[in-house]
């Protein structure tokens, strides 16, 4: 579709597509999911109308038991995610929470019948499937469709049983949790205390400052897009002044889409939502074990 896509959205909007190897198969009605891709690219290019960059990702993810809890329409199970991140105007949080209503619109007349994204979303729940949309007013909007494995009819799409143990955190340890949305802040504090950790939580960069004043925190994991103070700001904040503390970044954008914008640099190390707490596991070992900032500089 790269070819069609250039076409439609112009030469002001510039195209990366992140493809990944050894994508599982899906069952899904091919021309409905072009049609929302097209739909979803429409809408990335009028959220950008002086230009701006649409990152189309795929890659294989896991929706596990506690994001079910979360989003009582999703089965727990193996998706086929594609994701689709534009740099444009973003949305509010009013305008997200009605953003897969018919007709429901921000569009002024003769600009669309405002029909893509609730047509979309009945794709994807006609396909057993899930949506997800992050965004943040001038910071972009990241759209994310998982379709769920295909395994062959004998079979069900769940995963088999890990072989590798998940790492269990000591309470010697201490994480602080940044995070605005107050029941992902909660959630992600209540799977690090699950894994042995002992957790502080902070809505915000500058609240996050103050804890910092008197406690003593090993590992940082902090959301990326908050309001007031993102997530790379609070970190260059934190080197200034406790340089062996490590950093974690989170964010529902995707990798790519966040390096190529510029928000963060190549290497750093970025846990993307949702995550299944044996990805949590794994990340915070990994980054706790690993030399503190100021050494890596």
């Amino acid at each position: 579709m790269s070819e069609l896509l250039r076409r439609m959205l112009g030469e002001q909007i510039r195209i990366e597509a992140v493809l990944a190897g050894g994508l599982w198969p899906t069952f899904a009605d091919l021309s409905q999911l072009e049609n929302a891709i097209l739909n979803l690219s429409v809408n990335a290019r009028d959220a950008m109308p002086d230009g701006g960059h649409l990152t189309i990702e795929t890659a294989n993810t896991e929706l596990d038991d506690r994001y079910a809890r979360m989003h009582q329409e999703v089965e727990a199970g193996q998706y086929v995610m594609i994701s689709i991140t534009d740099t444009g105007i973003g949305m509010s949080p009013e305008v997200l929470e009605r953003a897969f209503d018919p007709f429901y619109t921000t569009k002024g007349p003769g600009k669309g019948t405002g029909l893509g994204l609730s047509q979309v979303y009945g794709y994807v729940k006609q396909s057993r499937g899930h949506i997800k949309i992050y965004s943040e007013i001038d910071r972009g909007t990241t759209v994310k469709i998982y379709l769920p494995r295909h395994v062959g009819s004998g079979d069900v799409r769940f995963s088999a049983p890990s072989m590798t143990p998940i790492p269990q955190g000591s309470v010697e340890d201490t994480i602080l949790v940044v995070e605005d949305d107050e029941s992902v802040r909660e959630m992600t504090a209540e799977s690090l205390r699950e894994l042995g950790y002992s957790v502080l939580q902070a809505a915000g960069g500058p609240e996050a400052l103050e804890v910092l004043q008197n406690e003593r925190v090993d590992l940082i994991f902090t959301d990326i897009v908050m309001p007031h103070m993102n997530g790379r700001q609070l970190a260059d904040a934190v080197m200034e002044k406790w340089p062996a503390i490590r950093i974690l970044y989170t964010t529902g954008y995707t990798r790519n889409a966040i390096v190529h914008n510029g928000v963060l640099d190549h290497g750093v190390s970025l846990l993307a939502k949702p995550f299944s707490l044996e990805q949590l596991a794994h990340k915070v070992r990994e980054v706790l074990n690993s030399k503190p900032p100021a050494e890596q500089a």
